[in-house]
């Protein structure tokens, strides 16, 4: 069953907790079921390949990033720069919208 999540792809978000702690990177990729997220250059992992020629594919040694809990990163705010809640707004046209609670700027 999917959770609930207020990240998004291409939020910026700080990473509070972990190996990679005070660490700022974008979301790449959101996995709602898992309550994961993939953030750029965080958590990176090695991974090893085999050679594949007929799909063009060198050997060797990779580093990629790998999920990271959801709880362990805080959306950026987008006027300070500081990690802040995010909350939902109602706007005029009856559409619901992101805030940080924070400063109450409007996430993307």
């Amino acid at each position: 069953m999917p959770r609930k999540m207020n990240l998004r792809k291409n939020d910026q978000v700080l990473v509070i907790a972990g190996r990679d702690r005070g660490t700022t990177g974008k979301v790449l990729k959101v996995f709602p079921a898992d309550g994961t997220v993939i953030v750029e250059r965080v958590n990176l992992v090695k991974k090893h390949t085999r050679a594949n020629p007929q799909r063009q594919v060198q050997g060797g040694i990779l580093e990629r990033e790998a999920p990271i809990l959801a709880s362990k990163v805080m959306v950026l705010d987008p006027d300070s720069g500081k990690p802040t809640r995010v909350g939902r707004k109602r706007l005029a046209d009856g559409k619901a919208a992101r805030v940080a609670k924070k400063s109450g700027a409007m996430l993307n």
